[in-house]
């Protein structure tokens, strides 16, 4: 936790007063939906590829007042700040359009369906 003890008020000061910005870390540059796209896409794909033939990514999400899974099928973005899931839940087709400040869900493993092939993730830009 950040107090007043350990603030680094040196690297503040380094940041303010840097002449190349282009070196300086700012924080905003990391809060737009392409760059979240991005993080969720790498994040996804390393768990996707750590599962077995017999199981999809599901994803668990919480911010509903209840827990909701969704058999994601395919996610894009719209900047500057929307997230597009678009997938199952309860076997109904579903889209969620979610604010990158209210990303929070877990990933799971959810058995596919017999007879039908392992669905992997799509992910697009939406313009």
């Amino acid at each position: 936790m950040v107090t007043e003890d350990n603030f680094d008020y040196n690297r503040i000061e380094q940041i303010i007063n840097a002449e190349d910005w282009g070196n300086a870390y700012i924080p905003m540059q990391n809060m737009w939906a392409d760059t979240q796209f991005e993080i969720l896409k790498e994040q996804i794909q390393e768990y996707e590829d750590s599962l077995d033939a017999e199981h999809e990514v599901g994803i668990m999400m919480t911010n509903f007042g209840q827990s909701v899974l969704m058999q994601v099928t395919n996610i894009s973005y719209k900047d500057p700040v929307l997230i597009i899931f678009r997938g199952f839940v309860n076997g109904q087709e579903s889209v969620l359009v979610q604010h990158i400040n209210q990303l929070n869900f877990l990933l799971t493993r959810v058995s596919k369906e017999p007879n039908r092939p392992k669905r992997t993730i799509g992910f697009n830009t939406e313009i």
